[in-house]
């Protein structure tokens, strides 16, 4: 029977935030922001590992109580975002018909909600796909100076979100040598002529991306413990 996996890449280094560590270690309400996501994802019935990807000279991981279940570590990641997760792939030993899910370790906010229904959209895809949003506000392409050199029209256009889901053995290919142009796992696919599924996102699954950011994560997850 195929698993389930949902697959973190948390080797960077959040060089854009501008703090002392990574930014996936930063406290976020008592817990290391990455906790958050690690704990969603462990949380959703279907998924039967959570795989973390760290750096193998990661200095932070071990600092902390992660006390998660399903949770497995692997010291293995790479260069890049794809390097880590065709490295974590390898580590795992899927088989090729194994769903992965992979999620931004960032975005600590997304919902139990949103994976299950990413994960009953596509359980019979024979592709996959990714959440996303459709673009809500009217698009400009900037020139060289800053200033408007054009209105995009938004029809059609979404913002990609993370869990991507694929099949391992689809993913492991899209991803085989690498390229600068391969920014999330989706655009990996779209390389093997493919087209991944788009299923509907929520606001608030954004990434974590600059300091401003960690007041809105802060007040999203209090607002859910509350509940």
């Amino acid at each position: 029977m195929a698993r389930m996996i949902a697959l973190v890449p948390a080797a960077g280094t959040g060089s854009r935030f501008g703090a002392p560590s990574p930014k996936q270690y930063l406290q976020l309400n008592g817990k290391p922001l990455m906790w958050h996501t690690l704990a969603t994802l462990a949380a959703v019935p279907a998924i039967d590992e959570v795989a973390v990807v760290i750096s193998p000279q990661d200095e932070w991981f071990d600092d902390f109580a992660w006390a998660l279940p399903k949770l497995s570590v692997h010291r293995v990641g790479g260069a890049s975002r794809a390097d880590s997760v065709a490295a974590g792939l390898a580590a795992l030993a899927c088989a090729d018909d194994d769903w992965v899910l992979v999620h931004d370790a960032a975005r600590c906010c997304l919902s139990v909600a949103a994976a299950e229904r990413l994960i009953a959209t596509l359980a019979d895809h024979p592709v996959g796909g990714l959440l996303a949003l459709p673009v809500p506000d009217t698009v400009k392409r900037a020139d060289g100076d800053g200033r408007v050199s054009a209105t995009v029209p938004r029809n059609g256009l979404w913002l990609a979100q993370t869990p991507q889901m694929f099949r391992a053995g689809t993913l492991v290919r899209a991803l085989d040598g690498g390229g600068a142009d391969i920014t999330d796992e989706a655009s990996a696919i779209e390389r093997l002529g493919l087209k991944p599924q788009l299923v509907e996102g929520d606001a608030q699954n954004f990434k974590v991306t600059y300091p401003r950011d960690l007041a809105l994560a802060r007040a999203i997850l209090a607002a859910r413990d509350a509940q």
